[in-house]
């Protein structure tokens, strides 16, 4: 039986459908609100409405609940690799490894950009900041690939296109990093996997070989996994609107890392580690902030901490908190940022105030602790949330173009000034 809500305005009633997701969602479908009653709706930040049907990732919050294409995010996070995530995002099915295989070896194809791009490093001031030079040159691909441009390409074509960018946003986020650090490029192994040929092209100096440590690569791969897709957030919808207008993916890709860019969204984790530098620059005590914090008069908050979607625990948090601690013991790292982070991790997980109002930290906080760790700059820590979010936002897109979604259009509610008459400028 189906199944109705129903509005009344001025008198007159309106039936909506209301639609059923797999996972039990529900959702009033209002697509015949303003033809019906000339009413539209508002929600302000799309924070209670529905922008498309999707197949892809299923989030729960209240219960803490992730998933892509039905698969929990910790059985992934245990037993999958990135790079077979990436597949099951982008093509909806776990490959075989034959699949795998092909998969893996068509991005190796590919992961070489044109030498003229190397002019474009040469161009940026060398403290640019690297998620400008990375969407910039994602956004520049469609140049070197005017044939991507084309809305009506076959299927296989687009294959293409999408190993080309995965292949590629390795090689265009390590290059930005060591145009930041002003060390020379290093080009890429193709006898490395995905995650050791992008290390190494981070790490690696033309003299001297870059040790791959199995610990460091593998929280590295999970931490990307845990990254991957998250529903329909800020980058992601940046995604399908642009791509809705039928621009190419690389332009597509390219606004997405932009939204990601902002400092409400994949700044987060940088976040983290500005605000570990001002307590330790403050003599390093966590008390004195966990006071501030828990001061509803004072303006400061702990950042890594609670999330907007999650309202019980990220379960993002629970996995990269042990391949965190695998890291620091692996690594042997003395760093006073990281013992200020335990202190308020330790305060964070067993302090009634915090766990009443389910503040426990999230995995912008311990991924910022690992890429520390790891000898990374914070200005590189969003590059590496696109990194592990590009094949979301390819599925994403994918899917979009996949069912003919109509362009992106929303409405507004009109608060301006009412009609006005023209005055001349000699007379204002």
């Amino acid at each position: 039986m189906e199944d109705f809500a129903e509005v009344s305005y001025n008198g007159k009633s309106f039936k909506l459908p209301v639609i059923t997701g797999t996972e039990n969602e529900k959702a009033i479908d209002i697509a015949t609100l303003r033809s019906s009653s000339g009413l539209v709706t508002l929600d302000s930040g799309f924070k209670n409405t529905g922008s498309t049907k999707s197949s892809i990732t299923f989030l729960d919050g209240e219960q803490g609940i992730l998933k892509y294409r039905g698969y929990a995010i910790e059985e992934l996070a245990e037993k999958s690799t990135f790079m077979e995530v990436a597949y099951l995002l982008i093509y909806g099915k776990l490959p075989s490894q034959q699949e795998l295989d092909k998969f893996n070896n068509n991005i190796k194809q590919h992961t070489l950009i044109h030498e003229d791009m190397r002019k474009f490093f040469e161009a940026y001031p060398s403290k640019a900041h690297p998620m400008g030079v990375v969407a910039s040159l994602v956004c520049s691909l469609s140049t070197f690939y005017p044939e991507s441009q084309n809305p009506n390409r076959s299927s296989d074509a687009v294959d293409l296109t999408i190993q080309r960018l995965m292949a590629k946003m390795p090689t265009i986020s390590a290059w930005a990093y060591k145009n930041l650090m002003g060390h020379p490029r290093i080009y890429p192994n193709n006898e490395l996997d995905y995650v050791g040929n992008f290390l190494n092209m981070m790490f690696a100096l033309p003299s001297q070989k870059y040790e791959m440590n199995s610990a460091v690569v593998k929280a590295l791969d999970k931490l990307l996994i845990l990254h991957a897709d998250h529903e329909q957030n800020c980058s992601t919808s940046t995604v399908r609107i642009v791509g809705s207008s039928q621009a190419n993916l690389y332009s597509s890709i390219s606004a997405g890392v932009v939204a990601l860019w902002g400092p409400l969204h994949g700044g987060a984790n940088q976040a983290v580690i500005e605000m570990l530098e001002k307590i330790q620059a403050d003599g390093g005590g966590v008390e004195k902030w966990i006071a501030k914090a828990k001061d509803k008069n004072d303006t400061f908050r702990l950042m890594g901490f609670g999330h907007r979607v999650y309202k019980n625990f990220d379960p993002r948090a629970k996995i990269i908190k042990k391949a965190c601690d695998d890291v620091l013991k692996e690594l042997g790292v003395h760093d006073p940022l990281i013992e200020i982070a335990k202190g308020l991790e330790e305060v964070a997980l067993n302090d009634p105030y915090f766990k009443e109002r389910n503040l426990y930290p999230n995995v912008d906080f311990y991924s910022g602790i690992i890429y520390k760790a790891l000898g990374i700059p914070t200005e590189m820590f969003t590059v590496m949330f696109a990194l592990g979010r590009l094949p979301g936002w390819i599925a994403q897109w994918k899917e979009m173009i996949s069912n003919n979604e109509p362009i992106g259009r929303p409405r507004q509610i009109y608060i301006g000034d009412t009609e006005k008459k023209y005055v001349s400028i000699e007379k204002r």
